[in-house]
């Protein structure tokens, strides 16, 4: 569906992009992730021909962006681009036209929309009246309103309550079964873990991880251990086999090197706390995010 060929991009001495490639198929969730200035948003701006690459090229179904493509895509900024002096319907119709919907079906698409989102009764009011949830709400409709085939999201659970989270977790998921091809960007791992068939994640510019999310997981998970315990964990930090440990009061995830031992480890840690249990397990995402780009640069996206 979406096939992006050595994306790159300049912007007078800075690479803002290099060389980034990637391919996202029909009926697939696709995570595009990355410290702030990793280059994602240029990127995005790439794929919807918003700016155009110095070198590489997107592909649509195997060939390049045309009118016809633009028609095909619904996009989803993390800036507001609504005006909030119109009314609520009156934006939505706006923006359908846009896309060459005819009134009928913008009218039958919004009601089904707005009821779904459970705020038709804010159709006649304006959008300066909207929560910042409830205005993101309104910035999804316009971009599915008129039934694209590839979405592109920027932060898209950006001021939603973990109620409305879900149903647009729900919804994302219906998409997709749908045949959408759906890329969005975030920093809340948690969200690309549940949703995600596969990621990109961006570093100054370049692609450092790709693929299926599962493998990935698989190919960091040897060298990732949970620890549940009472007490005071925080010694942990400096054991030099440890390269990343993230502590909450009574759980610990962290990464170790290839001469971590664990029964040494587990034996000296008895000493000092109260163990209830350890698994080498699976990596969160969030770990390995952190392993690739940074505590520092983690730190700034928050």
């Amino acid at each position: 569906m979406i096939q992006t060929e050595k994306l790159r991009k300049v912007y007078s001495s800075k690479i803002a992009v290099n060389d980034v490639s990637f391919e996202v198929d029909k009926g697939v969730i696709f995570g595009l992730l990355g410290p702030n200035g990793a280059g994602k948003t240029t990127t995005i701006r790439m794929i919807l021909n918003i700016i155009l690459p110095d070198s590489g090229r997107v592909l649509f179904d195997g060939i390049p962006f045309s009118e016809e493509t633009k028609n095909r895509i619904g996009y989803l900024p993390e800036e507001r681009g609504l005006y909030r002096k119109n009314k609520v319907g009156d934006t939505i119709e706006y923006f359908g036209s846009l896309k060459n919907m005819n009134h009928l079906d913008i009218k039958k698409q919004t009601k089904y929309w707005l009821e779904r989102f459970d705020i038709k009764d804010r159709i006649t009011g304006k959008v300066e009246e909207l929560s910042k949830g409830n205005q993101q709400k309104i910035q999804f409709i316009i971009s599915v309103l008129h039934n694209p085939d590839v979405l592109i999201l920027d932060e898209p659970f950006s001021g939603f309550d973990p109620v409305n989270q879900d149903l647009l977790k729900d919804i994302l998921i219906e998409l997709k079964k749908s045949g959408k091809a759906i890329i969005f960007s975030t920093h809340q791992m948690e969200q690309v873990e549940k949703l995600c068939d596969g990621i990109c994640l961006i570093n100054d510019g370049k692609v450092v991880l790709s693929g299926n999310l599962n493998d990935v997981k698989k190919r960091h998970g040897n060298n990732s251990i949970k620890l549940s315990f009472s007490g005071d964990a925080s010694f942990i930090k400096n054991y030099p086999e440890v390269k990343y440990i993230n502590i909450f009061e009574n759980y610990a995830e962290m990464t170790v090197t290839d001469k971590f031992l664990l029964k040494n480890f587990i034996d000296e840690a008895n000493k000092k706390l109260d163990i209830k249990g350890f698994q080498i397990a699976e990596p969160s995402l969030h770990s390995i995010f952190v392993e690739k780009v940074g505590v520092t640069k983690v730190e700034e996206t928050h």
